[in-house]
């Protein structure tokens, strides 16, 4: 199983716009194996930052997932959003879970 975790800022100006965008791709992902990947978008207490955390069963499904244009247009325009966008990402490894939500 492959989790990462995306976290990033964007200015107040885009927040609507980056809102839009994840809702876009994420109605696109319902297209695809929900039993392959679990992604969440989760917005912190200040508006402007982003966390993704996402998990998948395999190489084949994040690829699937992460080259789906809507997705594709999603970083295109958070990444134009500013000029140095500052993005944290980081793979973690899976040791154990208490149940299922």
């Amino acid at each position: 199983m492959i989790n990462v975790i995306v976290t990033y800022t964007v200015p107040k100006e885009f927040v609507d716009k980056n809102l839009v965008n994840i809702q876009t791709f994420l109605k696109d992902f319902n297209f695809l194996d929900q039993n392959q990947f679990r992604y969440q978008v989760l917005q912190t207490e200040d508006k402007n930052t982003f966390v993704h955390i996402s998990k998948y069963d395999n190489k084949e499904i994040q690829n699937e997932l992460l080259n789906i244009p809507s997705f594709l247009k999603f970083q295109k325009e958070r990444d134009e959003s500013c000029d140095d966008i500052q993005q944290k990402i980081e793979v973690l490894e899976f040791v154990r879970s208490s149940g299922s939500l």
